[in-house]
């Protein structure tokens, strides 16, 4: 009887074993494996990263996608020298930056946005500059109401500002802005919540807001419609690559990532953010 308990137990540990170990097992083993890419970098980029990120961990169970945002200086810094694992950068490499990688996942312009219920309805270069600037204080003096300008920048390590002064041939400490907004959401918001105030963000970024019903308006620039579709002909003048950046060649899970950013598979998340895809 004693044998017979004895060989009763050791078969209860065997059942319990062959039934619980291998699920607490299992359980335990795709945490285990987790593994973590990081992005950082440009606010144009990071919502659009953060979706493929998402369709990305669908694919790949045991990734998880982190974006991070900071700037297009900050993702290529972070991909220099590790911090990242990808960085994030809405404009093209500098020459100072030929010692890493860029792959590029969309296209994007730069827009001047006003309040919707702002009378103007284009101004010309100067007259940008001279806003800007601070040479003109009125919107009166550009044909719109009897009112002051409320100037938004951007602040510094942005690309979207880089671009900017670029343009329109100007440095920093020419702008005398009376709001310095960091992301693109930031800079629509302040200016839908001034009808007095103009800025510039993202043409992807100011068209879904306004397309969602945002309270501003995407101005002309150079005579032509600020607008997806003539970033995509390449007719509008203040366009910019949104790209991907590493310190070396991408290899695993990193080149993975980028790879799927740059296929047709995330063309609907890309066009869904009002960007240009690049692959066909």
């Amino acid at each position: 009887m004693k044998k017979l308990g004895i060989i009763t137990a050791l078969l209860i540990i065997i059942v319990f074993a062959w039934f619980f170990l291998p699920m607490s097992a299992n359980n335990a083993s795709p945490k285990g494996s987790l593994e973590k890419l990081v992005l950082t970098g440009s606010s144009t980029v990071a919502p659009l990263a953060s979706e493929i990120g998402k369709r990305f961990e669908a694919l790949h169970p045991n990734v998880r996608v982190d974006v991070q945002t900071g700037g297009s200086s900050r993702g290529v810094n972070d991909a220099r020298t590790g911090l990242a694992n990808i960085g994030m950068a809405s404009r093209a490499l500098k020459v100072k930056e030929s010692d890493l990688l860029s792959f590029t996942i969309a296209l994007d312009g730069i827009s001047i946005i006003t309040h919707q219920a702002n009378p103007v309805t284009a101004l010309d270069r100067q007259q940008i500059i001279a806003i800007y600037t601070g040479k003109i204080l009125n919107w009166k003096d550009v044909g719109g109401n009897d009112a002051p300008i409320t100037v938004v920048n951007k602040s510094e390590g942005h690309s979207t500002l880089e671009l900017f002064l670029h343009h329109f041939g100007l440095k920093n400490t020419d702008v005398k802005a009376h709001v310095v907004i960091g992301d693109n959401q930031q800079g629509i918001k302040t200016v839908a919540g001034n009808p007095n105030a103009i800025g510039y963000v993202s043409i992807g970024a100011a068209e879904y807001a306004a397309s969602h019903d945002i309270a501003i308006k995407l101005l002309p620039l150079g005579g032509i419609t600020a607008s997806v579709a003539n970033v995509l002909n390449h007719s509008f003048p203040l366009s910019r690559p949104l790209n991907l950046v590493t310190r070396e060649a991408p290899t695993g899970t990193a080149k993975a990532f980028i790879d799927f950013a740059r296929s047709v598979q995330v063309n609907d998340l890309i066009e869904a953010q009002y960007f240009v895809p690049v692959a066909h």
